[in-house]
């Protein structure tokens, strides 16, 4: 493999090819290892990684800022409310600056149709790698972790049953980056992949394309329902997770008419008992307990929530290990 990882962006797992993304999964599980032994891991020595947030974060902002410091690094927290992008400063003039300040910029921007562009023009003319904490459109950060904890759980990943379920919610009008983000990556694992939402939840129309063309040239299938047994019965891995009617409607209200209808739409006992005995509970939380899942679920013995959540650290480590390089 001649891939170049130096300095190489992370804006959506799109743009990384098979082969980089199990050097991805391999780095991320030796890192696992060396931290579950502690033994110290300091590939970053003195390197300083610029977390920009535009919106709040627990799993990620501290994925990454003790990723960087268990890398012997250290990881700057930009609030970006508190930058000069409040007063309008752009993307180019950011990016330009804080690349020459240090060995890499990662952000999280997940205002629809602001997002991904925002990070795109940062990566045209940052020197460094720009790594995307989460856009509208994508969340590999999320992505990879939990393709790390599919396979740690399952090995062989071809023709696992695999169902993304949009689930009710309503503590805000969540992006689409994660549920989209998983549907162009498990495919490529050979992964037979259901994508099941009630009909006003659609994913954009390019992304449908893609999931089907990754399945098919990769032995997998993808598929789209709108019945939510249908998506349980006999699953392996689940994930009923929610997002928002951003596609068909862009407006920032949280509860509205449409989401009220589907409160049914909720991870339960009894939709876990028509999925495959051994089936696995999974999500990128926060979780709205109640409201997308009963806790029992959550809770319970086929959850591995926070096997998935303890990933995100070391492919956050991954991440950046590959491609920060020094000045």
């Amino acid at each position: 493999m001649k891939s170049i990882f130096r300095g190489k962006h992370f804006i959506t797992l799109e743009d990384w090819n098979k082969d980089e993304i199990n050097t991805l999964l391999e780095v991320s599980s030796d890192l696992k290892k060396n931290f579950a032994m502690g033994v110290p891991t300091p590939y970053l020595p003195l390197q300083t990684i610029f977390l920009m947030f535009f919106e709040q974060s627990t799993r990620t902002r501290n994925s990454m800022e003790a990723g960087i410091a268990q890398l012997g690094g250290h990881g700057n927290f930009l609030d970006t409310s508190t930058m000069q992008i409040a007063h309008g400063e752009v993307a180019k003039d950011t990016a330009v600056i804080l690349s020459r300040y240090g060995h890499g910029i990662a952000c999280r921007n997940c205002f629809w149709e602001v997002g991904n562009k925002y990070l795109r023009a940062m990566a045209e003319h940052s020197t460094v790698p720009v790594m995307n904490l989460q856009c509208d459109l994508y969340h590999p950060m999320q992505g990879i972790a939990d393709l790390m904890t599919i396979k740690e759980k399952v090995g062989d990943m071809k023709r696992l049953k695999v169902s993304i379920i949009w689930a009710y919610a309503t503590s805000h009008k969540k992006p689409i980056s994660v549920p989209l983000t998983q549907a162009l990556l498990f495919p490529r694992y050979g992964m037979d992949v259901t994508l099941a939402y009630p009909e006003g939840y659609e994913l954009p129309d390019w992304v449908i394309e893609k999931a089907k063309k990754n399945a098919l040239d990769n032995g997998g299938t993808f598929k789209i329902t709108h019945n939510m047994e249908e998506a349980y019965k006999d699953a392996h891995v689940v994930i009923p997770k929610n997002w928002g009617s951003w596609v068909t409607n862009p407006s920032e209200d949280v509860v509205d008419d449409l989401l009220n209808s589907y409160k049914s739409w909720k991870c339960t006992e009894e939709m876990m008992s028509i999925a495959d005995k051994d089936v696995m509970y999974m999500h990128a939380l926060p979780a709205d307990r109640n409201n997308e899942v009963v806790n029992s679920v959550i809770d319970g013995p086929h959850s591995i929530i926070y096997d998935e959540a303890e990933n995100r650290l070391h492919t956050a480590k991954a991440v950046m290990t590959l491609t920060m390089g020094g000045k």
